[in-house]
């Protein structure tokens, strides 16, 4: 995409969204530092509070429910968590990465252990503190049904990181056997988080039916797109890891059941930005995709400001122009030409003589989420600096060149969005039917191509240019999810490729004469003048470990029934 000088001047002086309410982060922080809320640093799993003071005036009213819930929002993935991209062979940022390069160690704690069973604590309390709540019984189901929501997604979140981990349906004091928890087998876990979700799903909101103020919270929408993605994980980890048919085709039928349920619902669409219909997509992670009346987002991390003080905000646009998260050369070769063809096959010269050559012809969804370098300039306020990335790329993508001088950015962190359901859908009905219907690919995965102005994927194309009909579908999930962080590195961990893309060096821009000025001093290139960000050499992924992630010592210390994963 070739930003045009009117779009650099709506991107410059877009005003600030101004969120007139979201959750109330007062009482959050009530919640956490009050006595509601303590737990051990040592004990991760649950604890009941000590002191029932708190609880004797809390839980009356269903507000009281509806501001404990609060509480759960905080610990979901921020902006920074687009850097996760720098795990796959995606993206590159600033330093070496530990889990891309296989170089991390088992360590003591682990965040992401000790954050989802904190939230875990927090929703089970609410969930049984429930039962003392007095009023309307539609409200207080709706929480509790918040409270699942949550409790199912980081359950989840536990499983695709460690594998087999404790299911914890309850709180506890110190002398429940809980306490010394063992590690629960993942299906049962996985069925425990698809069961709280199809039993929350109808007594939340539509996405429609919530009010500006409530803009964020969970609606019944939400709970099935999380099915989709919880059922779409484990049904390719059955399948791939396990080589179990039965598994994999029961995840599979519940990806295909929640998405259809989803889409025939009617309450989510693609993203249109009728000022600039064909930079649509690039909109989507601008303050103009951001907000209730994006019917694309289903699931979102909020952050904005009232009129009084800043709520919440990132400095995700200022860590994009250090180089948090670049592009890598395998990355940006796995855009197709506008021939819908990949390189190698596509009648498009694939020459690259020029910094514009590899943007040229291409997948309209390159431009819109890697600045090629001559759009680097935007405006006589800023101009990003090559010297800052090692990969000699730019991230387009969530970058707000009118947030830049503020030091802060209030766009939301988009976790699930309707264009993801669309790609379960085609995925799990392929990885179910070992075929895809043209019918089921005009429905999905053509409704994101036909945004971007790109040619059909169908079955006699791919068979007439001798394609891979999988290979494809997983590519249109690599490109319409790129450098958003969640998506690509658990996508190669759960199709176990991470052992065949990883241990490969990590290659950057090609460099030409004319930067030469620009570049780092002494820069490690191969042969045809790609940047070597990290060699071969560097790298490694032992597949009987690394697809699982170590537990954190100090809690197996801590409980002799959890046992550590093989090989670490």
């Amino acid at each position: 995409m070739e930003i045009s000088s009117h779009e650099k001047l709506f991107i410059w002086n877009q005003p600030k969204l101004l969120i007139m309410q979201k959750l109330t982060i007062n009482y959050l922080l009530f919640l956490l530092s009050g006595s509601l809320l303590v737990f051990s640093c040592n004990k991760q799993l649950d604890k009941t509070p000590e002191s029932q003071l708190s609880d004797a005036t809390f839980w009356k009213n269903p507000n009281d429910l509806k501001l404990a819930c609060n509480a759960l929002y905080s610990y979901l993935p921020g902006m920074e968590s687009n850097g996760y991209d720098n795990r796959s062979d995606n993206a590159y940022g600033l330093a070496p990465n530990d889990i891309s390069d296989g170089s991390r160690v088992v360590t003591g704690s682990n965040s992401d252990w000790s954050r989802s069973y904190a939230a875990i604590r927090i929703a089970n309390n609410i969930i049984e503190k429930a039962t003392n709540v007095t009023g309307n019984a539609a409200e207080i189901n709706r929480y509790i049904s918040e409270a699942k929501f949550f409790r199912a997604y980081f359950h989840f979140e536990l499983t695709k990181r460690f594998g087999d981990v404790p299911l914890i349906l309850r709180t506890f004091t110190d002398a429940d056997t809980l306490m010394k928890a063992h590690r629960t087998n993942r299906n049962i876990v996985i069925d425990s988080a698809l069961k709280d979700l199809t039993d929350a799903a109808p007594y939340l909101p539509t996405a429609q039916s919530l009010q500006n103020e409530d803009y964020g919270r969970i609606s019944s929408g939400a709970t099935i797109a999380l099915k989709s993605v919880v059922a779409l994980f484990e049904g390719s980890w059955a399948k791939y890891h396990e080589e179990n048919t039965s598994y994999s085709n029961k995840y599979f039928d519940t990806v295909i059941n929640a998405s259809q349920q989803l889409i025939s619902s009617g309450q989510y669409s693609l993203f249109n930005y009728s000022p600039k219909q064909d930079s649509s997509y690039f909109y989507l992670f601008q303050y103009a995709g951001d907000g209730a009346t994006n019917s694309e987002s289903i699931f979102v991390r909020l952050y904005g400001q009232n009129i009084f003080n800043s709520i919440a905000s990132h400095r995700y646009t200022q860590n994009l122009d250090s180089g948090y998260t670049c592009a890598t050369r395998s990355l940006m070769d796995a855009y197709l030409y506008k021939d819908g063809l990949p390189i190698g096959k596509t009648t498009y010269s694939t020459t690259q003589d020029s910094t514009m050559a590899e943007f040229t012809n291409r997948d309209p969804r390159l431009g819109m989420t890697v600045f090629n370098k001559d759009l680097w300039y935007i405006s006589s306020d800023y101009q990003p600096t090559f010297s800052f990335t090692l990969t000699g790329y730019k991230t387009a993508k969530y970058f707000i060149p009118s947030d830049f001088g503020l030091n802060a950015s209030y766009v939301d962190n988009i976790i699930i969005r309707y264009a993801e359901i669309l790609l379960n859908y085609a995925e799990a009905t392929y990885e179910r039917n070992g075929s895809i219907s043209d019918n089921v690919l005009n429905t999905t995965i053509n409704l994101l191509r036909k945004r971007v102005n790109m040619p059909d994927l169908t079955n006699s194309f791919v068979s007439s240019n001798g394609l891979n009909m999988l290979d494809e579908i997983r590519r249109e999930r690599r490109v319409e999810f790129a450098l958003e962080g969640n998506h690509r590195y658990w996508d190669i961990i759960r199709w176990k490729i991470a052992e065949n893309v990883l241990p490969l060096a990590v290659r950057g821009s090609k460099i030409f004469a004319n930067e030469q000025s620009n570049i780092p001093s002494n820069p490690n290139l191969d042969e045809n003048r790609y940047i070597i960000v990290q060699s071969a050499a560097l790298r490694k992924f032992d597949p009987q470990k690394d697809y699982l992630t170590p537990l954190p010592t100090n809690d197996i210390g801590n409980d002799e029934n959890l046992t550590q994963n093989l090989g670490w």
